[in-house]
């Protein structure tokens, strides 16, 4: 299994937004706070706003904020923003995998690696994963 540089500073971009999600947080700020090199970090917010996850402002008083609660992004949703597929077998689909002879079963385990990881990336939103005192996390909810 692999999670990639992008899922995980996304992620980890993401709970530092729900963390307060009343004010906005420029790249910097998140760069500086979670050790992420600003340039990807940069590349990464914009591929989490394409996907509504995050939206901006632009100027003195700009930044980034959450694009919908911290209880309605679940980590599927990170990992599809900014990898598309859960899991890929050499960068292609796990769908109409076949193997010959005794690797038969082979792709039926890949899918279900594939659909326990989508279940459990599913069920996981950055409001459950932040510290108990975070304020998405006591009222539930996050701007959109």
């Amino acid at each position: 299994m692999h999670i990639s540089a992008k899922a995980d500073y996304a992620t980890r971009a993401l709970l530092e937004l729900a963390r307060e999600p009343g004010r906005p947080l420029t790249c910097e700020a998140i760069a500086s706070s979670q050790e992420i090199p600003f340039r990807f970090l940069k590349s990464v917010v914009g591929e989490l706003r394409r996907a509504g996850l995050v939206r901006s402002q632009r100027g003195c008083e700009g930044g980034y904020w959450l694009g919908r609660p911290a209880g309605e992004i679940a980590l599927l949703d990170i990992v599809h923003a900014v990898d598309g597929e859960v899991i890929t077998l050499r960068g292609e689909s796990l769908e109409g995998l076949d193997y010959p002879g005794p690797a038969v079963a082979l792709p039926g385990v890949w899918r279900r690696v594939e659909a326990e990881t989508v279940a459990v990336l599913g069920g996981l939103t950055l409001a459950s994963l932040l510290p108990e005192d975070a304020p998405a996390r006591q009222s539930g909810v996050g701007v959109s």
